[in-house]
């Protein structure tokens, strides 16, 4: 397309974009001191501006706990970084390689090389920590990064755009507006590596875009994250634990408890649990500023039209109150709500719910969860409670997740030396610490012929000594 027909925003795009492009190009890769020096800076700016990411955040929520926002998105991205910092050198070395024994005396190597440009589509849900995480891992492989944030988040998105205009050069690092076309138009760039954090229809959409420049993509998408109670687990704690990790963002986390199985003579006693769990952290007022709002009027609106479904399907909703309370719907706080007797057949169980609501469904066999579980997409986590062993390890081997986290919720995900992604539904491809780093890395074989090396004699004419060096060869093989 003529520059001069594209809006302003696709253009300062296009412009960006090509900018980073020539010059990863033209460069030699970042050493280390260079890759250093980026990432010190951008710990250096989480530093100094905590606070006013902490208040756009929430402003962008309509109320985001504080606390949240520093324990889930800034120290978790200042303990990544100062692993990074600590661990880079190992990881920008050359990697000695085995090599076969017929080709001795060469070498093997495996060089890490930067990529050249990583673009990066954010969620809402973290806004920070999912947009520099995957950052964090392209600047130590010695990448350029282009960012485009949620619309969901505007201020957030105009702050972070602001604070790394003042703190990098835009072909080191720079953040995209969000205004209309941008996301499409952001997709469709020939990206060296593309990272898009959301939900499994829209990574449907990225994966197509990136599809046709076959940019190779990483995709942290979502599903329904099965927890499975085990007759043998503590119930008392299973539940406090589930209702944590559930309300954690009032349930805006790829990760979060999606549903729960339980033994079903225990399944009243614990959806009793769990709601006595959700009061006793959260209260029952809606002012209560520990609670996190509904990101926008339209999620509140489909979680309530999950809930009705549920309702009209035969479920019991442990609750403190309606959705519908003005005092909770004017604040967009969804009260947290224990969805007791949830069926395959209601809405509720058929997508994602990203909110506070937590179906409870039971189980006579424990072969019967993990058929359920295995009957539908791989989810993105796994969480299992309980204290038998061949239990859990039946658990284990027999089901396919991202990640699992065992008598805990969400905890693999902030394992530095673990990598995070999801499989299948869920995702392709992982980050965090080294597994971030050598997937936004070109992993270089590099092979050193030895002058001593007899490779010579396989080259023809084939004469007598053919048959020698074969038998050798197979010897060897």
């Amino acid at each position: 397309m003529d520059h001069s027909l594209k809006s302003p925003p696709i253009a300062a795009l296009d412009d960006a974009f090509h900018a980073m492009i020539e010059a990863s190009r033209s460069a030699l890769p970042p050493p280390l001191a260079t890759r250093l020096d980026r990432l010190t800076r951008l710990r250096t700016l989480l530093a100094a501006n905590e606070k006013r990411l902490e208040q756009a955040i929430s402003a962008d929520f309509g109320h985001r706990c504080a606390v949240e926002t520093t324990i889930a998105e800034t120290l978790f991205l200042q303990t990544e970084i100062k692993h990074t910092l600590k661990m880079l050198p190992r990881w920008m070395a050359a990697r000695r390689i085995a090599t076969s024994l017929q080709f001795w005396p060469a070498r093997n190597r495996l060089i890490p090389q930067p990529l050249g440009v990583v673009g990066i589509i954010a969620p809402w849900n973290y806004p920070l920590q999912l947009t520099l995480a995957p950052a964090i891992g392209a600047i130590a492989a010695g990448n350029r990064v282009l960012i485009k944030p949620s619309e969901l988040t505007p201020r957030f998105s105009a702050l972070l755009k602001e604070l790394i205009a003042a703190q990098f050069d835009p072909t080191e690092l720079s953040v995209t507006g969000i205004e209309d076309g941008i996301a499409q138009a952001f997709a469709g760039l020939p990206f060296d590596h593309l990272v898009f954090t959301g939900s499994t229809r829209v990574g449907r959409i990225v994966a197509e875009a990136a599809g046709r420049n076959l940019t190779p993509v990483t995709l942290e998408l979502g599903g329904k994250s099965p927890t499975i109670v085990d007759i043998s687990a503590d119930a008392d704690q299973a539940a406090e634990r589930i209702a944590y990790a559930k309300l954690l963002n009032a349930g805006q986390t790829c990760i979060a408890p999606d549903y729960v199985f339980v033994p079903e003579p225990q399944r009243d006693a614990f959806a009793g649990k769990l709601h006595r769990s959700m009061q006793e952290m959260f209260g029952t007022n809606p002012t209560n500023g520990d609670y996190t709002s509904i990101i926008s009027d339209r999620h509140y609106a489909r979680l309530e039209g999950l809930l009705r479904d549920a309702i009209a399907r035969g479920a019991k909703p442990l609750s403190t109150t309606s959705p519908e309370d003005p005092a909770w719907k004017k604040l967009r706080k969804f009260p947290p709500t224990v969805v007791v007797g949830a069926t395959p057949d209601m809405a509720i169980m058929q997508e994602e719910i990203f909110g506070p609501l937590l179906p409870v469904m039971t189980y006579r066999h424990a072969d019967e969860a993990i058929r359920y579980v295995n009957a539908h997409d791989r989810p993105l986590a796994l969480y299992w409670f309980g204290s038998d062993e061949a239990a859990r390890e039946a658990v284990l081997a027999r089901t396919v997740s991202g990640g699992v986290t065992i008598n805990d919720c969400l905890l693999h995900f902030a394992q530095m030396n673990q990598p995070m992604g999801g499989v299948g539904a869920s995702g392709i491809g992982h980050y965090h610490g080294e597994w971030g780093f050598n997937s936004f890395s070109k992993l270089k074989p590099v092979f050193y012929r030895s002058p001593f090396n007899r490779m010579k004699d396989l080259y023809p004419p084939y004469g007598a000594s053919i048959a020698r060096i074969e038998k050798l060869l197979r010897f060897l093989s």
